[in-house]
This record gives C-alpha cells, sequence and structure tokens, in this order.
C-alpha cells in the first residue's frame, strides 16, 4: 500500500506561510529529493494555486537557480490531484480535480499500485492529520521565529494523541533542520 506523506516547511515558532520563510537551494534539493519518491501529489486549491501554475512554467523557461530549475522539472512530472469544489477546471494536463469525499478518495488512492503520494499545504492535510490517514511527516524547521502568520496545526482537533517516530534528521547549511517522522 501507497504511504501518505505530509511534507512542509515550518518556522521555529510553529508559522507555515510561504512568505514568512526562507527558501535556498539547499532546501529546494531537499524537496526535489522527496518528489522523486513520490508519483502522486495531492493538494487543497489553494495551495494547487500557490504551485501551478508557477512551477509547471520555471520547468519550462529554467530560469532560475540550478536546484530551483532542477525542482521545477521534477515537480512537473508529477502527477497531481487537487481536492476543492470552488475549481473549475484544472490549469493543465496532469492535474485532476476532485469533487467527492476526502478521506473515501485518499484510502483509494493509497491502495492503487504506485509509489508514495505527498500531501502539501495546511488545510487538506490538516484534514488528513485528523482521519488519521498521514502515514509519514516531512518538516524543514527554520531557523526564523516569524511571530505571525498562519501555524501548523491550527484547529485541528485530534481524538487522541498522535505518537511520531523520528526516523532520520538532517541539519542543512542555512541552519533549517529536516526532521522526518512516521506514525505509530
Amino acid at each position: 500500500m501507497r504511504r501518505l506523506i505530509y511534507a512542509i516547511n515550518i518556522t521555529l515558532d510553529g508559522c507555515v506561510d510561504h512568505t514568512k520563510q526562507l527558501a535556498d537551494d539547499e532546501t529546494h534539493e531537499y524537496f526535489t529529493q522527496l518528489l522523486r519518491e513520490v508519483d502522486l501529489l495531492a493538494f487543497g486549491r489553494k495551495t494547487y494555486q500557490l504551485m501551478v501554475p508557477f512551477w509547471p512554467e520555471v520547468a519550462k523557461s529554467q530560469n532560475m537557480s540550478k536546484a530551483s530549475n532542477d525542482f521545477a522539472r521534477v515537480f512537473d512530472s508529477i502527477e497531481r490531484v487537487v481536492f476543492s469544489r470552488s475549481l473549475d477546471g484544472p490549469e493543465d494536463k496532469k492535474t485532476i480535480i476532485v469533487r467527492t469525499d476526502l478521506r473515501d478518495e485518499i484510502l483509494k488512492l493509497k491502495k492503487e499500485p504506485g509509489k508514495n503520494i505527498l500531501v502539501g499545504g495546511v488545510d487538506v492535510p490538516s484534514q488528513l492529520i485528523e482521519l488519521g490517514l498521514v502515514d509519514e511527516y516531512r518538516f524543514v524547521i527554520q531557523p526564523i521565529v516569524a511571530g505571525e502568520g498562519r501555524r501548523l496545526m491550527e484547529g485541528v482537533s485530534l481524538s487522541e494523541k498522535l505518537q511520531l517516530k523520528l526516523v532520520e534528521s538532517k541539519i542543512l547549511k542555512s541552519g533549517c533542520v529536516a526532521l522526518r517522522y512516521l506514525k505509530q
């Protein structure tokens, strides 16, 4: 069965707002490697519209740093599913819009053959965490205290404490710490 991986950048004070964080080459390299481990990306509308068409355009133009261009190429090569009731249609041919039940669709996708599934953003992953469907967590902790902005797990109500097991950690030159946890 495919694993559902949740990955996000987060500041020391729990802020997940991308405008409050660094996006250096080493961070892009880390996430490029993670993208190579999956063959399906899952997003809500907000994260999808943040990522597409931006990264597919970078994949075509190759007008950023080598690390960002590599990230863009790998990102653009992966199929995407977007959970949205308000989007009319996808921006590209690699994306499908799903309007059915999140839980049922993710369970169906996890049973399909293939590599793992990567979910990004905040709203959809929060719902998946509440449903107990996230198998692995990847946090890149930024050496920043944002002081404001959206926080991880804001509004999430767990029926019981979620116990995770640290299976990998890596200190990046920027001072970021990449942590990989498995659900126990």
